[in-house]
């Protein structure tokens, strides 16, 4: 449940620090006096979009705390799926927007994005206003409130035709594909025989674009590599004069004369003979180098006309050669299909005729499991809708068939006829604003026992209603909140006797500044803000007594003490 918010400079909140209670707790206030911004710091902190604007003039940065406690497994597991303590089953969200427009959130102090704390927050608080009541007009909101209410069978059944209807449109586009394939059946045969004989007959092997560019680079310099090494030629054996060959073998003729009377001579004289030894080997080698650049410009002729090949391919068929390659499996591939297509499109339509068949079997159970729900759902809404002073209400939930989705093949609508004679209709032709929170309301207790979420707020729930619509209403309040922790901001009186907790919201100035504040109200403060809500500014000891009789029989409408 939610234990306590914190507010610093949001708005016209200075400094707000407020404990709730279990069961309902009802805030009131004149118009103006701030329940919205209230609601609105709550939202903030639960990640809606925000802005510097709604900082406090003269403040750097706002901040905004929750902290709710006895939180359950299913919040457990989603901390610990975020890798975020739960610190002794109590989970506390906070959001500081700064006025340079940074906005940071954490969870048990751990720094997380908005998505994170949605998460969460979306496991122990839900928040319903007049938005959320139209979006009852929403036909596609009607399926998915019908099978929040239909419980485990029916989201088991849900996957497996989800998973059904991904394989079928899987097999439906490739179907749908070969079926527009075979009337460019000869066309397409024409092109992918040329291009898989093309990619063949290039016959190309892994890195041989490496080496081709390779020796691209080293014919495109021949001349200058066959200048460079027959200088080198002339300097050590086929130059006139003295050539390094030439000297090194009288080098060794010296030596050999004087090598028999002593060791260190005979050791000049074999290193002598080594050296001619490695220059013989190089002037072979240099030679042969020479040779292969006699016909350099027949090689690179060959190496270039390869690697335009090559690059032709990759222009027409991949952006690298084993692009080209994969391309060229592809063609040959469907060259085999092709060359017995009628086969290749009666197995694509014996398999898809299949898939088709457990969607269809999938969806028609998961059908019928959502007509047994709609039937019970639409009986308890009717009686939870007469509850709420809808005396003759007519309630249906019609199911249409549409076409295969994830969701199956259904398409659900709320119908409704809230007076004697009328013909049902479409919620969104019928409710006012003052029914759609009555028909929000009537949902809120059909879901109370399935519905895991501990805490409800709801903002303004009493739009359009008064007199004994506003006593049922409340009535039904109190019931929801024997299950779970309700907050709720109101008007109406009747609905603010049933308080299990009153608080005032109030704005007040000193001339300078404006601030809004909260109270939680003692026994006797909460009649007077009955008497207020009843009698406006002329607060007589009539309406005093008034206000005490209407916490008192809501007491006993109740069945529980009010403020412990």
């Amino acid at each position: 449940m939610l234990q306590s918010l914190r507010v610093s400079n949001f708005a016209l909140i200075e400094e707000l620090e407020v404990s709730f209670e279990e069961g309902l707790n009802i805030l009131t206030g004149e118009t103006g006096a701030g329940k919205s911004i209230l609601l609105g710091s709550i939202q903030t902190a639960l990640g809606a979009k925000t802005s510097k604007d709604v900082i406090r003039n003269g403040a750097e940065s706002a901040y905004v705390e929750i902290v709710f406690e006895h939180c359950g497994k299913a919040v457990e597991e989603e901390l610990l799926r975020q890798e975020i303590s739960l610190d002794d089953g109590s989970v506390t969200i906070s959001r500081k927007v700064t006025s340079a427009g940074k906005s940071v959130s954490r969870i048990n102090g751990e720094t997380v994005n908005a998505a994170a704390v949605k998460a969460v927050a979306s496991l122990l608080l839900e928040i319903h206003g007049q938005q959320e009541h139209h979006s009852l007009l929403n036909k596609e909101k009607h399926l998915e409130l019908l099978d929040r209410y239909a419980g485990t069978k029916v989201w088991k059944q849900k996957d497996e035709v989800a998973l059904l209807w991904l394989d079928y449109r899987s097999r439906k586009a490739e179907l749908l594909q070969a079926r527009e394939d075979a009337t460019n059946k000869n066309r397409d045969c024409s092109y992918l025989e040329f291009a898989a004989k093309e990619i063949a007959e290039a016959a190309y092997r892994p890195g041989e674009i490496e080496e081709l560019e390779k020796e691209f680079e080293r014919l495109s310099h021949a001349k200058a590599l066959a200048g460079g090494v027959a200088g080198a030629l002339s300097a050590t054996a086929d130059g006139a004069g003295e050539t390094a060959d030439s000297l090194i073998n009288t080098a060794i003729r010296s030596l050999s004369k004087v090598s028999v009377y002593d060791s260190e001579a005979q050791e000049l004289l074999s290193r002598a003979e080594e050296i001619a030894s490695l220059l013989s080997d190089f002037n072979r080698s240099a030679g042969q180098y020479m040779e292969s650049l006699s016909d350099s410009e027949e090689a690179y002729a060959e190496v270039s006309e390869r690697l335009d090949l090559l690059n032709r391919l990759k222009s027409k068929y991949g952006r690298t050669m084993e692009e080209v390659l994969a391309y060229g499996q592809e063609c040959e591939e469907k060259l085999a299909r092709y060359a017995d297509y009628d086969a290749y499109l009666e197995r694509l339509e014996r398999e898809y005729t299949v898939v088709e068949r457990k969607l269809e079997e999938a969806s028609v159970v998961l059908s019928e499991l959502r007509q047994a729900a709609a039937t019970v759902l639409s009986e308890q809404i009717k009686q939870a809708l007469s509850e709420l002073n809808f005396l003759e209400v007519r309630f249906e939930i019609r199911m249409e068939r549409t076409d295969y989705s994830a969701n199956g093949f259904d398409a659900a609508e709320f119908y409704i006829a809230t007076n004697p004679g009328e013909e049902m209709k479409p919620l969104i032709k019928v409710a006012s604003g003052g029914e759609l929170s009555r028909i929000m309301l009537a949902l809120k207790t059909v879901f109370a026992d399935r519905d895991e979420i501990p805490t409800l707020i709801f903002d303004e729930i009493d739009t359009g209603i008064s007199g004994r619509t506003a006593q049922l209403v409340s009535e039904k309040m109190a019931e929801i909140s024997r299950s779970r922790q309700v907050l709720c901001i109101t008007h109406l009186p009747q609905i603010a006797a049933m308080a299990d907790a009153h608080y005032l919201i109030e704005k007040s100035t000193d001339g300078v500044k404006t601030v809004t504040k909260i109270e939680h109200l003692a026994q006797e403060q909460s009649v007077e803000e009955l008497a207020r809500m009843l009698g406006g500014a002329g607060i007589t000891e009539a309406v005093l007594q008034n206000a005490r009789e209407m916490k008192a029989l809501a007491a006993q409408k109740n069945n529980r003490k009010k403020f412990i």
